[in-house]
């Protein structure tokens, strides 16, 4: 699915704003400066909403968080400030899911921030798909309302798999969870686009980095169809203590890694 063309500029822009504001990103640190300025200029309402829109950026607040959108998967996806920004490493575990998955599969994403993973997924499947969410977060929750509108999922707010309805238990044919991996001791280590403007629920998994993976394992067989498939996205690191959580709750493990993206992801299916 193509990206949709960037909205037309409302208003005016002096001839000499581009160039200026690209040297204040620049002079911010912003790497892309020049990339990052024609999205700011397209999705700034009016010259004061550009002026915030930029002291934001400069401030170190993440470029999607400010301007309201990421890209993601072939996919425009709505965010808003303190939402966890979509990685482009999470587009192998949509990928690995589309790769398992039917047009009339039963999908849950847990931890789902945005709705990124979700509504990729179900793009790629087609229709058909009956699509579920969570996330503990309500911010995170009404964006992910929104991103999987169009895909009539139905988005749950609570603590991991405690919101889901009753009568999804045992039908879940792929359940994708991108849930926090990293140790809490190396949250500090974090770039502070994230570590400053991200909710610690998205990215602090514990003293290991895997208290949440843990319980999500823990939960996933009883949602599971028979030979249906939990993914899990982790750190090549962490990968061989994953996998052995999910071989644990009575799954068959295995784990695949996309070195371009240092993405991996542990997939575990049950049995039939």
């Amino acid at each position: 699915m193509s990206l949709p063309p960037p909205p037309a500029l409302p208003h005016p822009i002096d001839a000499s704003a581009p160039a200026g504001l690209v040297g204040r990103l620049r002079a911010a640190g912003c790497v892309f400066a020049e990339d990052e300025a024609r999205l700011l200029l397209a999705a700034a309402p009016d010259p004061a909403g550009l002026r915030e829109m930029v002291g934001l950026r400069c401030a170190g607040h993440p470029l999607e968080q400010v301007v309201g959108f990421a890209e993601f998967a072939g996919l425009r996806v709505a965010l808003a400030p303190g939402v966890f920004v979509p990685r482009r490493r999470s587009e192998f575990l949509v990928e690995r899911a589309a790769a398992l998955g039917r047009p009339d599969a039963v999908l849950l994403d847990l931890c789902c921030g945005s709705g990124a993973i979700g509504a990729a997924l179900a793009a790629r499947l087609g229709p058909g798909v009956e699509l579920h969410a969570a996330d503990v977060d309500p911010a995170a929750v009404a964006c992910a309302r929104r991103n999987l509108a169009r895909y009539g999922g139905r988005v749950h707010l609570g603590d991991l798999d405690a919101p889901l309805p009753p009568g999804l238990l045992g039908r879940v044919d792929l359940l994708l969870a991108n849930a926090p991996y990293v140790p809490t001791g190396e949250i500090p280590l974090l770039p502070p686009e994230a570590r400053d403007h991200e909710p610690a629920t998205a990215l602090d998994g514990g003293a290991d980095g895997l208290a949440v993976q843990r319980r999500v394992a823990a939960a996933a067989p009883r949602w599971l169809a028979p030979g249906g498939r939990l993914l899990i996205e982790t750190s090549g690191r962490q990968a061989p203590a994953t996998a052995a959580l999910l071989t644990a709750a009575g799954l068959a493990a295995r784990t695949e890694q996309d070195e371009e993206r240092d993405a991996t992801v542990v997939v575990g299916t049950r049995s039939r």
